[in-house]
């Protein structure tokens, strides 16, 4: 006996009119005469790729796609530098501890930074924090950050958790506190050096004094904050932060996974067998 149709309810037209092509202003092409699937010419907002190449550097171009505009010197020297200081999160990260997993258990190395990536897009020190506190910090710079500061520690976000005692993320701010005990002192001194460019603004200025008063409470620079921080300076949309700080990580990520690729798989720490419990 043939069944029934399940009752899916009306079919509704969508009522929305879609674009014939896809549409961008980031790049242009100029094609060929004889095949126009072929470009003879591209342009990166408006510039010349060839000139790009033999006038600009690559932190100038990275500006470029994702701002539409080429920084000024002073914005590329801020940027160039927190990319280098953020270009490896280092092996403590549980991202880069799946890019060495991946990569000395024989994975395809082209999964190897899908992989990390995928781990490093998490909230806690990963690019999920960095919309949030991209956002704290372009509202909270038109504060004070003594009244800021009073605010966290009035609702008890500096407070550890008994489940955690040695890491605390700020719920607010996600991009400050401190892990395995205490804040973390290289971001501190990454902040330090960025803090006397040029181009550093109110934002890295306004986090900067901000934790000074929540020293006390242990609160320091976490490496989500300081991107964080430089992004909003450069003008960049908080939208655009994860992305970006996964592209400032990855090719650590990436070094670590493949300097494993061809060690065996003993490389690696494993559980001892005396440490496994059966059951029957």
């Amino acid at each position: 006996m043939p069944q029934a149709s399940p009752d899916h309810g009306k079919v509704e037209h969508r009522n929305q009119v879609f674009e014939e092509r896809v549409a961008t202003r980031i790049w242009g092409e100029v094609p060929c005469q004889d095949n126009p699937y072929i470009a003879t010419k591209v342009l990166c907002h408006g510039y010349d790729l060839l000139e790009l190449m033999n006038k600009r550097s690559f932190v100038d171009v990275f500006y470029l796609l994702f701002r539409g505009e080429l920084p000024g010197a002073e914005q590329a020297q801020l940027l160039e530098q927190l990319m280098i200081g953020l270009i490896n999160p280092g092996p403590r990260h549980p991202a880069v501890r799946a890019a060495m997993n991946a990569g000395v258990g024989k994975t395809n190395p082209v999964h190897i930074l899908p992989i990390a990536l995928g781990i490093f897009g998490g909230v806690q020190r990963g690019a999920g924090a960095i919309e949030q506190t991209m956002r704290y910090l372009r509202k909270s710079v038109r504060t004070s950050p003594a009244d800021a500061a009073a605010e966290l520690i009035k609702a008890g976000e500096t407070h550890l958790s008994q489940d955690n005692l040695t890491a605390l993320i700020l719920p607010s701010a996600p991009g400050f506190g401190r892990v395995y005990g205490s804040p973390d002192t290289l971001m501190a001194t990454v902040a330090s050096q960025l803090l006397v460019l040029p181009a550093s603004g109110p934002c890295l200025h306004w986090a900067h004094d901000w934790l000074d008063i929540l020293a006390d409470e242990g609160i320091g620079w976490l490496s989500v904050g300081l991107a964080a921080a430089v992004f909003c300076d450069l003008g960049f949309q908080p939208r655009y932060g994860s992305v970006l700080f996964q592209l400032l990580a990855a090719p650590g990520l990436a070094a670590h996974g493949l300097e494993l690729a061809n060690k065996p798989i003993t490389a690696m720490p494993f559980v001892k067998d005396e440490n496994y419990v059966i059951e029957p």
